[in-house]
């Protein structure tokens, strides 16, 4: 169903302190306190936030250039304006087309302003989980063709979904209604460090009152990717999925990272 979450400027969302840390304007006092708190924990969050959208960009690149995929899924979409996937697949072929799922209301205004003249994208207001309303949603049907081989994309958003939802169902829950030669991009927020897993993900509770699931381990993530292929590098730090150039390699997180990779849809048995 869509989400009918009320616009509450003095809770912090995690897509508006994503947008800081990039250096984005549409986040508000609250965001921004709640992130300078975040870097007392996390010196090194700006790095995870750039690294993580400079994967997205390259990852979408590669589905587009490589893979020849011209429909995209992008759950948990957020707020940055440039290089979004439209502008990233539209550039490579102008018939690609773009679903954006987002349920925070800030999001879901901006990005109704900027699509309104590109009927190629559309953007869903949904909680992420809920594929059933998703996959069954008119706008979604206007332009994904399941019958051709689509691209999803969780990049960086299962640990900001309640902990009531786990993840691993997501994934399986979408990868079931993709055609095989379909993919699948996953990125995820862990940490060797159980202080840190614990603090961040109390924060990051506390903050957004309840709207955050928690940091993981590598391990967790791996199980994601169960019963699909992997494509090389593998699962790594995205820092390390085919970078573009050494500097983005030099611009390492420390204290956590965003720990995943691309993988296709197998044939059915």
């Amino acid at each position: 169903m869509p989400d009918k979450r009320r616009i509450d400027l003095s809770v912090p969302s995690a897509a508006r302190m994503f947008d800081w840390l990039l250096g984005g304007h549409y986040n508000y006092e609250a965001d921004r306190a709640a992130c300078e708190r975040l870097l007392s924990f996390a010196p090194t969050s700006r790095e995870v936030a750039r690294n993580n959208r400079w994967f997205r960009e390259r990852a979408v690149q590669v589905l587009a250039t490589e893979h020849g995929i011209r429909q995209f899924i992008d759950f948990g979409s957020g707020l940055p304006t440039q290089k979004n996937v439209h502008h990233i697949a539209q550039a490579v072929d102008p018939q690609s087309r773009v679903v954006y799922i987002d349920s925070d209301p800030v999001v879901l205004a901006h990005g109704r302003s900027i699509l309104d003249e590109n009927d190629r994208t559309a953007i869903i207001s949904a909680d992420i989980a809920d594929t059933g309303y998703i996959f069954g949603c008119e706008e979604f049907k206007r332009l994904i063709d399941l019958n051709e081989p689509v691209a999803a994309l969780l990049i960086s958003v299962q640990h900001c979904i309640p902990n009531e939802v786990e993840p691993g169902q997501l994934v399986r829950r979408v990868v079931e209604r993709l055609k095989p030669g379909s993919f699948v991009a996953i990125c995820h927020l862990v940490s060797d460090s159980a202080q840190l897993r614990h603090e961040v993900t109390e924060l990051m509770q506390n903050q957004t009152q309840g709207h955050w699931g928690r940091v993981r381990e590598k391990h967790e993530v791996e199980s994601y990717f169960h019963g699909l292929t992997v494509k090389p590098p593998g699962l790594v730090d995205v820092t390390d999925w085919r970078p573009d150039s050494e500097l983005q390699q030099r611009q390492r997180s420390i204290e956590w990272t965003e720990f995943g990779g691309l993988a296709e849809v197998p044939p059915r048995p």
